[in-house]
């Protein structure tokens, strides 16, 4: 078949009056395109459209039927099916690939597979909810209700409706109702309702944008695309309508007529994870990506890129198209992520297409360009960090569980932020973002604290053609969404004026005891606050007083950002918090301890401590009275009196002090006890003569005398008499004898005497 060659700028616009009417498939030629010549699919007339107009690029043949390739990367998943979870990550095995699965890139590498709680998670979606009934506008806004996302694929997935059902019971997602639009219907549609909930419905249309009621044939490849396609793209919009458009072929000619069949029907996001190779044709189709209110998304390609350009795809490579790079999501928390640039991700600049305003020298990383650089944006796309999808081969009713990536991944999740992000501002009575590079380039320009809140910069790893960098890469273009911040603060301006100024403090606490300190700042206008790596139970309210009811012993570094309620801006400081343990006291144990005037008086303190203490008297002290370093009070000459002394004990490492009273009561002195006084006189006697002698004892204050006599004969007796002892010797025999007498008393005291006795 031969084909007249056109200029590649050269765009007809055709008017269309008449109602859409399916038709197998086939057309009705108009005159006004017939004369044109050619027999491209595209230089065909284009069939009638209610109300609709269309600007239909002229293609040459070649042009017209080179085929885009799906983009993606898949990877069998080993039994069992997945279980979704909220952390961690799941094994997938490196299974060789089946006649359904692309070669894997560096299929080697062992992978982990992400479920949607996960990326949601990672990407700072809002957390699905436990139930779907029941939620304000607001709350179903955040899922994307009342907007539409048209997924533009060539050829046919005849289980698409049941492998998203397969989906959405696996991982708790939302129902789609299945809606038929018959090919008749006039366009553009009805908007999408937000009371109706997921809605999925499927269209078929040829090369002139025209729906018939034939579906195109089946294609195992473009079968995984379209299942990747719509499952991730309901996972990041779960109440958005999805509209499945398939073109007849993979062919540039037939994708642009289901783009200009998405356009037609109305406002949404069209997303494209598919690419071909540019050429000097690319520029002329751009009105395909012209629709009112429209936003278009297209993967940036998995081979990765060449220094000559031949890495850059259409329709990426438009300047109408947000281009979305990819990433490697190693790991997440709840407040960051860790993601380099996958190493297959495409992206590069074009050799066509000249550099759009957006893409201006003053974005950071950028410079100087006169060409279009691919890519604007990034998500996750590395089939080695891959996400779960289901795959219902034909014949077949249960899924298979395949852990997909490329950048067709990328372009569906970034399709439903966008939609997400179009649902919270019709909420606010704001229109869509359309061209959503306006936005973001320039929020990258003119307000770098907004725009770092909104987005992460991807600074690692390349494609092996351009390496990721601060600020602006081919690779990763501006980064990837913090969508929970995305969405709130996309509100179609870019802030201006000074961002809120926060101070850093330093601040002391002792565990268990209440801590409140406020963060010093200045703002033009009220500010709202959040805390980063804030410990449990620590909050901070609205005037920037943070408070911690119950601290515990260690040190915080906590950070403190003040949102401007007016601009978005945010200024954040450190709050440095040491929170020691409870300090405890020094106890002292009071006491009454006794003494006598003239006798030195000594007493060790009795005390409780965790460290060494040092000691000292409080008050009046009495002459002389002193404390030692060990505790022990000390009087050398101590005077009769009642002293109440105090006792102060420092901790020596904590400085805690403890007090207690010791009473000191001194006696007068009294004269020492003598002891028992013996009175022992001597004796004279006659032999065989009775003889009988007093031996009398004085002992004052004694309650007792113990007495014992040695050297009496044996034939003398003694008995107690009185305050003595009387002797008896009745027969007594001639000689000298000495008494030795010893007396102690009770109170130990003791005396000695001898008592002579001479018998003549």
């Amino acid at each position: 078949m031969q084909s007249k060659k056109f200029k590649l700028n050269l765009l007809t616009a055709i008017t269309l009056a008449a109602a859409l009417v399916g038709c197998g498939g086939g057309s009705n030629v108009s005159s006004s395109a017939s004369n044109n010549g050619g027999s491209s699919a595209l230089n065909s007339a284009v069939s009638v459209l209610t109300s609709h107009t269309l600007d239909v690029p002229l293609l040459s043949t070649a042009e017209a039927t080179a085929m885009a390739k799906p983009l993606f990367i898949s990877r069998p998943v080993e039994a069992p099916a997945p279980v979704d979870a909220a952390s961690g990550l799941l094994s997938a095995k490196q299974a060789a690939p089946n006649e359904t699965s692309v070669v894997p890139h560096e299929a080697s590498v062992s992978a982990s597979v992400y479920t949607p709680a996960q990326i949601r998670a990672a990407y700072q979606l809002p957390p699905l909810p436990t139930s779907w009934t029941g939620l304000t506008a607001a709350q179903a806004a955040q899922f994307g209700a009342g907007q539409t996302i048209y997924i533009v694929d060539a050829y046919h997935n005849p289980n698409a409706a049941a492998e998203l059902a397969a989906f959405n019971s696996r991982f708790g997602l939302p129902n789609c109702t299945t809606v038929a639009i018959p090919a008749s219907t006039a366009l553009p549609l009805a908007a999408a309702n937000p009371s109706n909930g997921c809605q999925f419905s499927v269209v078929y249309t040829n090369s002139d944008g025209v729906m018939t009621s034939t579906a195109p044939s089946y294609n195992s490849g473009w079968a995984q695309e379209i299942a990747l396609d719509v499952q991730w793209a309901h996972a990041t919009a779960p109440l958005a309508r999805i509209v499945l458009v398939e073109a007849s072929s993979a062919s540039v000619g037939d994708l642009l007529g289901a783009i200009n069949l998405a356009n037609a029907m109305g406002p949404g996001v069209v997303s494209m994870s598919f690419g071909a190779g540019e050429g000097n044709w690319t520029s002329s189709v751009d009105s395909s990506f012209s629709g009112a209110d429209m936003s278009y998304v297209a993967s940036t390609g998995d081979n990765g890129a060449t220094v000559s350009g031949a890495g850059v795809s259409w329709p990426s490579v438009s300047a109408r198209v947000l281009a979305i790079g990819g990433t490697s999501l190693r790991s997440y928390t709840s407040t960051a992520r860790d993601e380099a640039t996958w190493s297959g991700t495409g992206g590069g600049v074009s050799q066509y297409v000249a550099a759009p305003a957006y893409q201006a020298a003053s974005v950071q990383g950028m410079g100087s360009q006169t060409r279009r650089n691919v890519a604007d944006v990034a998500f996750n796309a590395d089939p080695n960090t891959g996400q779960y999808t289901a795959i219902i081969p034909p014949g077949s009713t249960s899924p298979t569980w395949y852990s997909m990536g490329g950048t067709s991944l990328s372009a569906p999740q970034w399709a439903g932020v966008i939609a997400v992000t179009n649902a919270v501002r019709a909420q606010n009575k704001q229109g869509p973002l359309g061209l959503v590079q306006n936005f973001i380039y320039k929020a990258s320009t003119t307000a770098a604290s907004f725009f770092t809140s909104i987005m992460n910069d991807i600074a690692s790893g390349n494609n092996g053609g351009y390496f990721a960098k601060s600020g602006y890469d081919q690779p990763t273009g501006l980064g990837t969404p913090h969508v929970s911040k995305f969405i709130t603060l996309a509100d179609g301006s870019i802030p201006s004026g000074p961002p809120p100024s926060v101070s850093a403090v330093t601040i002391n606490g002792i565990a268990g005891t209440a801590l409140s300190f406020a963060m010093p700042y200045t703002s033009s206008n009220a500010v709202s606050w959040n805390l980063t790596n804030a410990p449990s139970g620590m909050t901070i309210n609205a005037a920037g007083l943070v408070s911690w009811p119950a601290p515990v012993a260690g040190t915080y570094t906590v950070t403190a950002t003040a949102t401007d309620s007016v601009t978005h801006l945010t200024g954040s400081a450190i709050a440095t918090i040491t929170v020691a343990q409870p300090v405890v006291a020094p106890i002292v144990t009071s006491a009454t301890v006794a003494g006598q005037s003239g006798t030195p008086f000594s007493y060790t303190i009795l005390r409780q401590a965790e460290n060494p203490l040092s000691f000292s008297l409080v008050g009046v002290v009495p002459a002389g009275m002193t404390i030692s370093s060990s505790g022990t009070l000390n009087w050398a000459n101590p005077v009769a009196g009642t002293y109440p002394i105090t006792v102060k004990a420092t901790d020596t490492k904590t400085l805690a002090t403890g007090t207690g009273v010791i009473t000191v009561q001194i006696a007068k002195a009294t004269a020492p006890p003598t002891g028992p006084v013996i009175s022992a006189p001597a004796l004279t006697g006659v032999a065989g003569r009775s003889l009988a002698g007093i031996i009398s004892f004085s002992d004052p204050g004694a309650r007792s005398i113990r007495v014992t006599i040695k050297g009496n004969p044996s034939s003398m007796f003694f008995f107690g008499s009185g305050q003595g002892i009387l002797m008896w010797w009745p027969r007594p025999v001639r000689g000298s004898y000495t008494l030795e007498i010893t007396a102690i008393d009770n109170r130990g005291l003791s005396a000695q005497a001898t008592m002579p006795i001479t018998i003549n």
